[in-house]
C-alpha cells in the first residue's frame, strides 16, 4: 500500500523514500521551520461516506491553513493514517489521489509519517 499509493507522493529528497517514519528537512538560510498537525476523525471531522479524495484533500488543507495563519510557506507534509476495517484498496487509491492533486496545487511533497491498520495493529510508513 505504501509503495503503491504514497511513495510516489514522497518527492522531497529528505523523505528517505518513506523507508522510515522520519524525514530530514533543512530550511533555507534565514528561515524557521513551522510544524503543525491536525487529525481528522471519521464521524467527527468527516462522514464515513464522504468521497475519500475529499477526505485526503481536507486532511492536507486543514494543516495548510494552520501554516498560512503563521505566515509559513509549506514545502513538505507528514501524514498519519489509521485505517479501519471499512477501508479497502479503492478508498486508499482515491484518498491518495486527493492528496496528490492538492500537493501539486500547493507545490509540496509527502515527507513521512505513519500508517496503522487498527484491525491488525500494524503500521509504519517506513
Amino acid at each position: 500500500m505504501i509503495a503503491h499509493h504514497f511513495r510516489p507522493l514522497a518527492r522531497h529528497p529528505g523523505s528517505f523514500a518513506l523507508d522510515d517514519d522520519a524525514a530530514a528537512i533543512t530550511p533555507p538560510s534565514g528561515c524557521d521551520v513551522v510544524v503543525t498537525t491536525d487529525a481528522l476523525i471519521a464521524g467527527v471531522h468527516f462522514f464515513a461516506d464522504d468521497p475519500p479524495a475529499a477526505v485526503g484533500s481536507k486532511a492536507l488543507r486543514v494543516n495548510l491553513s494552520d501554516l498560512a495563519a503563521k505566515g509559513a510557506r509549506p514545502t513538505v507534509y507528514f501524514m498519519t493514517l489509521a485505517l479501519g476495517p471499512a477501508v479497502d484498496e479503492g478508498w486508499i487509491e482515491s484518498f491518495a489521489r486527493g492528496l496528490a492533486a492538492d500537493q501539486e496545487e500547493f507545490g509540496i511533497s509527502l515527507a513521512g509519517g505513519d500508517t496503522t491498520d487498527v484491525t491488525r495493529n500494524q503500521g509504519g510508513l517506513g
